[in-house]
């Protein structure tokens, strides 16, 4: 059973709810998800309303308030909007809230959703949506196996603008089968020139056990080379910065006081709360994570029973190490003040000379009380984090 959060702490908590739903499965995707069906999408549904009502029941928070809402997946956007209403009614209710605006965001697909889909979203209240762009080039979209084109993922940005949407994000994806730099540069200027308040620009990962892993094992998927590759970051760099959006994170853009709270409190490594199947929950670092099967997950919350497939207990220097780890996504850094405040341990002292060698490769820096990569790091940071796990 989840433990009750300790009420000493006033730190604000992220609930996440996951819809692994999804029209088809793109082939590069390797996050939980599964093809929509009716029968199964009205039956998590009410698995999920009787998780809230389990939860929210038992003061999971002790006390302590959530300030943000993200609907994520899969593509929360393919269940009616009704449904989503409710849901968010529910976790409106039943758990405590911030005082502040609550950020509520939820990820849609262009393909799944129009302007009166948008417009019910929109006053059931949903104040940041997220849409799952990826490219604007209907020949790379058809290579990742998007059910979209670039009209279409226009169109839903207008029309979310005219619902009434102030907070909008862009997910694009870069390193794309046959891409060159040039063709990112006119993708990523599209994007801006639809004024999105914020952007999440990932390189393409090739994961095991999808079609495209299959696909370049057989020589068949033929990717950008790095020279390539660097000339996009280079570009996204320059871009973004010239349309004022601002670098606050690895793979996140975005206008001043439009950053994304939800994912803050991620890299910040606070504590959340994560509802529906494969959904994790952290909190005073354990970790919980629910079964990645729909009809199982639904059967244990019917049942009354905890859906976890797993419980992970962290030790203190593994809380230390992720927590370092997570606040260096973030171009601000992790403050070292507060990593000893919260862990006892000084960064400076625990890494000793694998940090003196970052630090002498030009990767990492230490301005005042301040931990950050570089951009050099930045652009290494893969390579950076192993170092420091």
């Amino acid at each position: 059973m989840i433990p009750f959060a300790d009420p000493g702490t006033d730190a604000e908590l992220g609930l996440y709810l996951h819809v692994p739903f999804c029209l088809r499965k793109c082939p590069y995707c390797s996050f939980f998800s599964v093809p929509v069906s009716t029968e199964k999408a009205v039956r998590y549904c009410q698995a999920l309303a009787q998780q809230i009502d389990w939860l929210a029941a038992a003061d999971w928070s002790g006390g302590r308030p959530f300030a943000t809402i993200f609907f994520g997946g899969g593509t929360p956007s393919i269940l009616p909007v009704p449904d989503l209403a409710v849901l968010l009614r529910d976790c409106r209710a039943k758990f405590p809230w911030a005082a502040a605006e609550i950020e509520i965001s939820i990820e849609v697909n262009p393909a799944t959703v129009g302007e009166i889909e948008l417009r019910q979203l929109r006053r059931a209240g949903f104040n940041r949506l997220s849409v799952g762009v990826q490219s604007l080039d209907d020949a790379e979209l058809q290579a990742l196996g998007r059910p979209h084109n670039g009209a279409e993922a226009r169109a839903v940005v207008a029309a979310a603008r005219r619902a009434g949407f102030a907070n909008l994000n862009l997910d694009l994806m870069f390193g794309l089968p046959g891409q060159t730099a040039k063709g990112w540069r006119r993708t990523l200027q599209a994007a801006l020139d639809l004024e999105p308040e914020h952007l999440a620009i990932y390189e393409l990962t090739i994961e095991e056990n999808t079609p495209f892993a299959v696909l370049l094992a057989q020589g068949k998927l033929v990717l950008p080379d790095e020279d390539e590759v660097l000339a996009m970051m280079a570009s996204t760099a320059e871009t973004t910065t010239r349309a004022g959006l601002h670098r606050y994170e690895i793979s996140n853009y975005a206008r001043p006081g439009r950053e994304c709270r939800h994912n803050l409190n991620y890299w910040h490594n606070g504590d959340y709360l994560g509802l529906g199947a494969g959904a994790v929950s952290c909190l005073d670092g354990r970790r919980y994570a629910a079964v990645e099967d729909i009809a199982r997950y639904c059967h244990l919350v019917e049942a009354r029973q905890e859906p976890w497939a797993g419980v992970e207990e962290l030790a203190l220097e593994a809380r230390f190490r992720e927590t370092v780890i997570m606040g260096l996504r973030l171009t601000t850094g992790v403050s070292l003040t507060a990593l000893e405040r919260r862990f006892g341990l000084r960064a400076v002292d625990y890494y000793g000379p694998i940090l003196r060698r970052l630090a002498e490769q030009g990767l990492v820096a230490s301005t005042g009380d301040t931990l950050r990569l570089t951009a050099t790091g930045l652009a290494l940071a893969n390579q950076v984090m192993a170092e420091l796990v």
